[in-house]
Formats: C-alpha cells, sequence, structure tokens
C-alpha cells in the first residue's frame, strides 16, 4: 500500500512551467536580465577592435556618408563682443562712433609767438580787399601786413582757449601795435567782440 501511495505523491509534486513560474517570481524577475545580459554580451561581440581591418573600415564608411567631423572654434571668454546686443534698448537717434572719422588738424608749419588782433565789419563790408575779392564779415578771412595772400593762419586766444583758422586776403592792420586784423565771423569765433581787441597766439599752417 505504501508503494502504491508513492507514485501518487511524485506525479501531485510534479511541477509544470505555469507552475514553476507562478511559485517563482525570483525567476520572472530574473528572466528579462538575462536576456539583457546577453543581448549586451553579443552587442560586445559584434563590435570590431580599435585598429582592426574591420574597425577601419567602419569609420572609412561613416566619414564618407557624413562629411569630416568639424570642431566648433573655440570662443575665449574675453572675446569683444560683435554685432547688435539684443539686451540694449539702443534709441533710433543713436550715433554709430565707428562711423566717424576723427578731425584731421592742420601742422603747424611756423609760429608767429604772439601779438594783438583787431577786427574790422559792417563797415567794410563789400568793399574790395587788398587782392581783389570783395570783403565778407561772415567769413574766416583776415589782414596782415607782411603774410602771402592764402596764407592760413590759426589764431587762439589763450584767455579762453579758443581758435579759429583764417586766410589772408587783405592787408593791415594800420593801427599802432596791432598784428592781425579779423572780420567780425572769426572775432566772433574766439570770443573778442566785446573788447574789440585781444592778445593772440598766431601759427601759420600748411
Amino acid at each position: 500500500m505504501r508503494s502504491a501511495y508513492k507514485p501518487r505523491l511524485m506525479a501531485s509534486r510534479a511541477l509544470t512551467p505555469r507552475r514553476a513560474l507562478s511559485t517563482l517570481p525570483g525567476l520572472r524577475a530574473a528572466i528579462p536580465l538575462a536576456a539583457l545580459l546577453c543581448g549586451a554580451s553579443t552587442s560586445a561581440a559584434d563590435d570590431p577592435e580599435p585598429g582592426s581591418a574591420r574597425s577601419t573600415a567602419l569609420a572609412e564608411t561613416s566619414l564618407a556618408e557624413t562629411g569630416p567631423r568639424i570642431d566648433p572654434p573655440l570662443v575665449s571668454e574675453f572675446a569683444p563682443f560683435i554685432g547688435p546686443r539684443p539686451d540694449l534698448n539702443v534709441p533710433p537717434t543713436a550715433v554709430d562712433l565707428s562711423e566717424i572719422e576723427p578731425p584731421i588738424e592742420d601742422p603747424v608749419l611756423r609760429t608767429l609767438g604772439t601779438g594783438v588782433a583787431s577786427f574790422y565789419g559792417r563797415r567794410f563790408h563789400g568793399r574790395r580787399t587788398a587782392n581783389g575779392e570783395r570783403f565778407d564779415m561772415n567769413a574766416m578771412t583776415a589782414a596782415h601786413k607782411t603774410l602771402p595772400f592764402g596764407t592760413k593762419v590759426r589764431v587762439t586766444n589763450p584767455r579762453n582757449g579758443r581758435s579759429v583758422v583764417v586766410r589772408i586776403n587783405d592787408r593791415g592792420p594800420f593801427t599802432r601795435g596791432r598784428t592781425i586784423d579779423l572780420s567780425r565771423a572769426a572775432a566772433r569765433e574766439i570770443g573778442m567782440i566785446a573788447r574789440g581787441h585781444a592778445r593772440v597766439e598766431l601759427d601759420i599752417l600748411r
């Protein structure tokens, strides 16, 4: 009776695949991990070794398909900013200083030293000057006793630092102690209208 019962007990204990999975939850969780490891080992086995003929061929094929690799240029953190800055609200009336050329001063050919300047204006406006021109009190001209006609002279008032460049087109002044006679416009530029005369510095320009 015991021998007949033993096969029945063993048959009842036989496990089917479904029963094994249901009774071993750890085995069910291990199956995807094993499949992943198998795939990784297969992929690693398929990768060519560096320097082999197959890796060289794959690199040449990739280069032919995508072109050479171009690294972006290195930009220093101290590089100047080029172009308009979007974070600045620039008014439309702003002036671009890069488009403004600084004035070029005429080089000094010779310094005449200091002297007393006077001016003449409305009374002589329209009359003929010594070189044949019509005197214009609003033009930047002057009269000198000896300088050639057409000579450019820079007249500077040291009291205020203002200066003006005039062209010699007349003779004078004939008052003792005066060195140069300016037009009314030139006298206004250096601020000597109120006094009528001023001690000035004279430089001949090229």
